[in-house]
C-alpha cells in the first residue's frame, strides 16, 4: 500500500501518516455534511424570506380591500346621517301634531352627546378610518336619540287617541237647551238664586240619553234632588252626570263608549218638568257643558240604534 508522509518542523524529519485513508474519508464526509448544511440553510433562509414577502404582500392587499370597504361603509353612514337630519324636521312636526313641544337645537345636542374618545382609539389606523369610526358613532347616537323621540310621540299619540275617545264631545240627548243656563240662576222650584252646575235639555220622558264619551260608569241610582242619576268617569280628570232620568240601561263598573245609549230622560227628583240635567266636570270643577258640544259632530246624525 502506498504510504503518505508529512514534514514535521518539530523533529525536522518526514513522518508517515498512519491510517491516512480512513482519515481522508472522515474529513471528506465531514466536509460534505458541512457544505450540505450550509447549502440547505441558505436555501431555507432564501425560501422563507421569499415566502414572508408574499405573505406581507397578501396582507397589504387584504388590508387595502378592508380599508376600501370600510370607507364605503363610512360613506353610507354619511348618507344615513343626512337622512336622519331630515327625520329630525319630521319629528318636530309630529311632536307639534300630537301637542308636544318641539326639541330645541340645544336639547338635541345635549341628548345626542358624544366625545372623541372612540375615534382616538383608532388614530393609529389612519385619519380616514378614525373619521369613519367617528361618523358611525355619531350616527348611532343620533339614531338612538330619534328612536326615543318617536317612542315619546307614539306614546303621546296613543294617549291622545284615548283622550279623544273619552272626552265629552256630543250633546247627550235631543231637545232644546240654552248655554246660558249654566251658572247662577233663580231656581225654578226653590225660587232662590242658586248655582246651576250644568244645563237642562228639555224633551219628553223616554228620550234616549247617550254617553258623551268613552268611560266607566261609577254611579247609578237616586241622588237627592237629581233623582235617578248616572255618573261616568272618562279618565283624564273628566266626569259627566246625567240626572232626572226615568230608566237606566247600564250598571256600575260597566265601560261605555261615546254615543252608546245609557238611559232615558225623565222627571225624577226635584224637577219642574221632563228634561235631562247634564254636567261636565274636570278635576272636580264644573264646566259649561255647551263648550263641549262640538259643531262638527252632529248628534242627530249619530247611530240611534245604540
Amino acid at each position: 500500500m502506498k504510504k503518505f508522509y508529512y514534514f514535521s518542523e518539530k523533529s525536522l524529519n518526514f513522518l508517515e501518516i498512519k491510517h491516512f485513508k480512513e482519515k481522508a474519508i472522515a474529513v471528506f464526509i465531514a466536509s460534505v455534511l458541512l457544505f450540505s448544511s450550509i447549502l440547505f440553510g441558505m436555501f431555507y433562509l432564501i425560501s422563507n424570506l421569499s415566502s414572508n414577502d408574499d405573505y406581507l404582500q397578501s396582507l397589504k392587499k387584504e388590508n387595502q380591500l378592508l380599508k376600501d370597504k370600510f370607507l364605503t361603509l363610512s360613506n353610507q353612514y354619511v348618507r344615513l346621517e343626512s337622512e336622519l337630519n331630515t327625520l329630525t324636521g319630521i319629528s318636530n312636526d309630529l311632536r307639534l301634531a300630537v301637542n308636544l313641544t318641539p326639541v330645541s337645537v340645544e336639547e338635541r345636542k345635549l341628548g345626542i352627546g358624544g366625545n372623541n374618545q372612540i375615534s382616538k382609539l383608532y388614530e393609529d389606523l389612519g385619519s380616514d378610518i378614525s373619521d369613519a369610526i367617528d361618523i358611525a358613532d355619531k350616527v348611532l347616537r343620533k339614531f338612538e336619540f330619534e328612536k326615543v323621540q318617536y317612542e315619546e310621540i307614539s306614546s303621546k299619540l296613543k294617549m291622545n287617541n284615548n283622550l279623544f275617545e273619552s272626552i265629552p264631545a256630543i250633546v247627550p240627548t235631543e231637545g232644546r237647551f240654552s248655554s246660558e243656563s249654566f251658572g247662577m240662576r233663580l231656581h225654578p222650584i226653590l225660587r232662590i238664586n242658586k248655582m246651576h252646575n250644568g244645563i237642562d235639555i228639555i224633551n219628553d220622558v223616554g228620550t234616549i240619553v247617550k254617553a258623551t264619551g268613552k268611560g266607566k260608569v261609577i254611579f247609578v241610582g237616586i241622588k237627592g234632588g237629581y233623582g235617578l242619576t248616572v255618573e261616568i268617569d272618562h279618565g283624564f280628570g273628566y266626569q259627566t252626570i246625567y240626572a232626572h232620568l226615568s230608566t237606566v240601561s247600564v250598571r256600575e263598573g260597566q265601560t261605555v263608549n261615546r254615543n252608546q245609549s245609557i238611559a232615558k230622560s225623565g222627571n225624577s227628583g226635584l224637577s219642574s218638568g221632563p228634561h235631562l240635567h247634564y254636567e261636565v266636570l274636570h278635576n272636580g270643577q264644573n264646566l259649561n257643558p255647551s263648550e263641549f258640544f262640538f259643531d262638527e259632530y252632529n248628534y242627530f246624525e249619530s247611530n240611534l240604534s245604540n
